[in-house]
């Protein structure tokens, strides 16, 4: 999978977001402007020792974005507020793109209605504007891992000082 975060704004959200993105082998694409630097203290605290093991691509803008992954021209998902369908109601496939916008404005309405069949949003209840960036990677990308039977990942864990099977 590809997580893309077009302008991110707020370190310890994208250090978050890069701390999952290693932990399911998912590249983070990142289109700047970026609202912070990237050796900042937020972003290692977030991403704890796992931002070595991150696939982390950055960008000057969409055009070289979509100019170095073609591929995403024909398989991104854009996740936003406004959509029309909710993320559950797409089939995700392995490679597939998933752009998320900046925490403050989102992904610019003039690039929703180019892509109006890949929008797709998370559902909320009442008048709340929008989730947490973090978690609103976090619960589409989990969604396209299960629906690719998460490929590669270990499903099964192991206890550290005891057995499943012999419990003391």
């Amino acid at each position: 999978m590809n997580i893309v975060l077009l302008e991110p704004e707020i370190p310890s959200n994208t250090g978050n977001i890069g701390r999952t993105c290693a932990a399911v082998g998912a590249v983070l694409h990142l289109i700047e402007p970026l609202g912070f630097r990237l050796n900042e203290k937020a972003i290692k605290r977030s991403g704890l020792d796992y931002w070595d093991k991150l696939d982390v691509r950055r960008y000057t803008d969409t055009a070289d974005f979509y100019e170095k992954n073609p591929a995403a021209l024909k398989c991104i998902y854009m996740a936003t507020t406004k959509a029309q369908k909710i993320y559950c109601d797409v089939k995700f496939n392995p490679d597939d793109y998933i752009m998320f916008g900046k925490e403050s404005a989102g992904i610019p309405e003039e690039m929703l209605v180019q892509n109006r069949q890949g929008c797709i949003r998370i559902p909320m209840w009442g008048d709340i504007r929008s989730l947490n960036l973090s978690n609103s990677v976090s619960i589409i990308l989990y969604e396209a891992l299960r629906q690719n039977n998460f490929k590669n990942m270990a499903t099964k864990g192991d206890l550290h000082r005891l057995d499943w099977n012999n419990q003391v």
